[in-house]
């Protein structure tokens, strides 16, 4: 059963996957930081999705759950596409595909190569996300040049709201083309929101803005369905 334990709340795998405290308990320091424990079964993810919720923890630390206020997010038509981006466009003969190789877009994301910090993405994370994929909730979006595999994010979609996970670029501006298609993509099929979770001066200057949580919130409970 989910119990309090020092400013937060700790989830048993045998709870019910909804079993979340509301987000407006969330710790201001850290900011979001909302609940540990459960696991990472797809019912339980979803849940937390709807909710605002996401996890995000290191190798050898229990399962964390966030909800930052405020919340970072990009609504598709506000990404802001630079001249110099249309110019690498054209000048690196960059390709997208959806969904073409989710597997391996996920584990660069998590490459410690890129992640000096080092990464959240374990291979827990691979297999429960993996597993979202192969029931049509995760997806990914993959920059490809000359046949090969050289950026891409991926991310999980509730209704009209994308949920942002993470990106790798292994060529110029390949992250940022990854991110102009999964925005005309989802322009198409009336998403309204991509979820960003934190705030990076890379984020904003591509458009991205905070927006109070419980407003965000709110645009889970119209949209997130």
């Amino acid at each position: 059963m989910a119990r309090k334990r020092s400013d937060i709340f700790w989830i048993d795998h045998n709870d019910p996957p909804d079993t979340f405290p509301p987000v407006s308990t969330a710790l201001h320091d850290p900011n979001g930081l909302l609940a540990a424990g459960g696991d990472l079964q797809p019912e339980r993810l979803i849940a937390a999705y709807r909710r605002g919720i996401f996890p995000w923890y290191s190798r050898g630390q229990p399962i964390m759950w966030w909800s930052p206020d405020p919340r970072a997010v990009l609504m598709p038509e506000d990404l802001k596409v630079t001249r110099s981006l249309r110019q690498s466009i054209r000048k690196y003969e960059f390709e997208s595909r959806i969904d073409h190789d989710f597997a391996t877009v996920m584990a660069a994301c998590g490459d410690p190569q890129f992640r000096r910090d080092g990464t959240w993405i374990t291979d827990e994370m691979r297999a429960a996300y993996g597993q979202l994929h192969r029931m049509g909730y995760a997806h990914s979006v993959e920059t490809w040049q000359h046949g090969a595999l050289v950026g891409g994010l991926y991310g999980v979609q509730l209704g009209q709201v994308f949920f942002g996970e993470s990106m790798f670029s292994r060529a110029t501006d390949a992250s940022k083309f990854a991110l102009k298609c999964l925005c005309e993509h989802l322009i198409t099929q009336g998403v309204v929101m991509i979820d960003c979770q934190m705030a990076t001066s890379h984020l904003l200057s591509l458009g991205a803005q905070l927006i109070p949580r419980a407003e965000f919130t709110d645009l889970l409970e119209k949209h997130a369905r």
